[in-house]
């Protein structure tokens, strides 16, 4: 299914109708302001002007829509695991909201579907369905608010599509990823031990994580491995937060 420009021609066109049906469908409710989903499927290939010059397209929605999905993935992870660090908590962040798994999850729910591609095949842009899925994030957050999204997300969408147990035992090895990122870009990479918590069989290590002489982040563990791949974890959702290829696990 493809749709025309995000702006109506007509109040109750044909297009906003059969729009109105996919969302339905897909997250079931039918939208408000139905121009905002349009925009979200608008991608850059297909970029409109408006009557006053503007040029449009989904963008400004994905970087909305972003913020949403960390925001209440991070609020779910905290509630689910109330004794979990923060380096668990940031790795299965990172697992959960990957560029790789947004794209599948994307097509999971057929979102891809109704994204307005122009001129372009999709292999030339790889991240347009996660990126378009952020967009519709952004969307429901202005037409319905936070809360009304975020029970979108809990209910409709991580309770149906994420396997949390298999996620948790999915591992990554963040230290290996940044390892062969900095070897291909010629950059210096740095471990470094800067303190020590508690004593005995209590005691935690913290290391901190540093690129061209440029401090990226900082995990702590009961062993020194432990904690450089927690300060690698965080370290690498800063550098590359797409690359994580975890999309066999959704759904």
């Amino acid at each position: 299914m493809r749709f025309r420009p995000y702006h109506s021609t007509s109040a109750g066109s044909s297009t906003d109708r059969q729009l109105k049906t996919a969302i339905k469908r897909i997250l079931g409710y039918k939208p408000r302001n139905i121009n905002l989903y349009h925009l979200a499927f608008l991608h850059r290939s297909a970029t409109q002007e408006t009557l006053n010059g503007l040029k449009v397209n989904n963008e400004r929605l994905e970087f909305l829509g972003d913020a949403i999905l960390d925001a209440v993935t991070a609020d779910y992870l905290f509630r689910t695991f109330p004794t979990k660090d923060e380096g668990f908590l940031t790795e299965m962040r990172s697992k959960m909201v990957s560029r790789n798994t947004l794209n599948n999850l994307s097509h999971k729910m057929g979102i891809d579907q109704l994204i307005q591609l122009e001129g372009a095949t999709t292999n030339a842009y790889r991240s347009y369905r996660g990126d378009a899925f952020e967009a519709l994030i952004g969307a429901i957050y202005l037409d319905r608010g936070y809360d009304f999204t975020r029970r979108i997300l809990l209910e409709r969408i991580i309770r149906h599509y994420f396997n949390i147990d298999e996620l948790i035992n999915q591992e990554v090895n963040f230290k290996s990823k940044i390892i062969e990122w900095v070897q291909r870009e010629k950059k210096q990479l740095r471990f470094s031990v800067i303190d020590e918590a508690g004593s005995g069989y209590k005691k935690q290590y913290i290391v901190e994580v540093s690129i061209d002489g440029e401090a990226l982040a900082q995990g702590r563990d009961y062993s020194i491995k432990g904690a450089e791949q927690n300060a690698a974890g965080k370290a690498w959702q800063k550098i590359n937060p797409e690359t994580i290829d975890l999309s066999s696990k959704i759904g």
